[in-house]
């Protein structure tokens, strides 16, 4: 289930990230370690989060996910390892927030793209998911929220 979408304009946020290009089987396999390795990072530099982890997916392949996987921070990160300095991008994008597992998140992103597409919107090509609470947060799967974030492109 999703709430009712609405259009926002969003601000740059500086992230800690990790970039990742893997088959879509393996994402469950490698967002965890990945994950970890961001909050080591983060935290070994003397920095906190400013905000949920996401992820933000650079190019839709339905066979392989080519994502930034990362935590919003407010003081710049020094890259590490697979670790460097990134940001979501700022713009006018369709938000909705999905109740549920993440086996749903597709059926939630059909759902949300028709909605845009009804609203007579284009949407773009990249697209962010923040996770507002998880597993780490509740073993009840009807408890996460997922935020659903897609730009959309402004007409010419």
């Amino acid at each position: 289930m999703i709430e009712t979408p609405r259009i926002v304009e969003t601000e740059a946020q500086m992230a800690a990230v990790i970039h990742l290009t893997v088959p879509r089987e393996e994402t469950q396999d490698v967002m965890g370690p990945a994950f970890q390795e961001v909050i080591d990072v983060v935290t070994a530099q003397g920095i906190m989060p400013a905000g949920p982890w996401f992820t933000h997916h650079l190019r839709l392949d339905p066979e392989v996910f080519d994502f930034e996987l990362g935590v919003p921070v407010s003081t710049p990160v020094i890259a590490e390892g697979r670790v460097k300095l990134g940001s979501l991008p700022a713009g006018r994008v369709a938000r909705t927030v999905y109740h549920g597992d993440y086996e749903g998140l597709g059926a939630a992103w059909a759902e949300f793209d028709a909605w845009i597409v009804a609203q007579g919107y284009t949407p773009g090509s990249d697209v962010w998911e923040r996770y507002l609470t998880g597993p780490d947060t509740s073993p009840e799967p009807g408890d996460w929220r997922t935020e659903l974030n897609r730009p959309l492109v402004e007409p010419a």
